[in-house]
């Protein structure tokens, strides 16, 4: 048994995370970056879905971004959900919403990934 006194004042991993989205901007930005490069590759496109629904949640919930982007609530829950799967209207209503927008750039080669 340990002697350690009980945790108070203790914050989930995902709400702290959630609050640091909704303060700053740039991180939002680069979080959304890297989680985009994810959803690229089929084995971890979970992971792009489940930040780009943190940003949701961090910009609003994602029932009150759902009312922006003219989706219903249930039907964004499944889209971001591990095993989801956007439609590019469903993408951009929701990065729209969360003040962000696509963008492209060139691949880097196979080698350099």
């Amino acid at each position: 048994m340990s002697n350690r006194p009980p945790l108070t004042g203790t914050v989930s991993h995902h709400d702290r995370e959630v609050a640091e989205l909704a303060a700053d901007p740039e991180l939002t930005v680069a979080y959304l970056k890297a989680a985009m490069e994810s959803l690229d590759d089929p084995e971890d496109r979970a992971g792009g879905l489940l930040a780009l629904r943190t940003v949701a949640e961090a910009h609003g919930g994602l029932g009150m971004v759902a009312a922006k982007a003219g989706i219903s609530r249930e039907s964004l829950y499944r889209t971001l959900s591990p095993q989801g799967n956007p439609t590019l209207k469903t993408l951009i209503a929701v990065l729209g919403t969360v003040g962000m927008r696509l963008s492209v750039e060139p691949a880097l080669p196979a080698g350099r990934r």
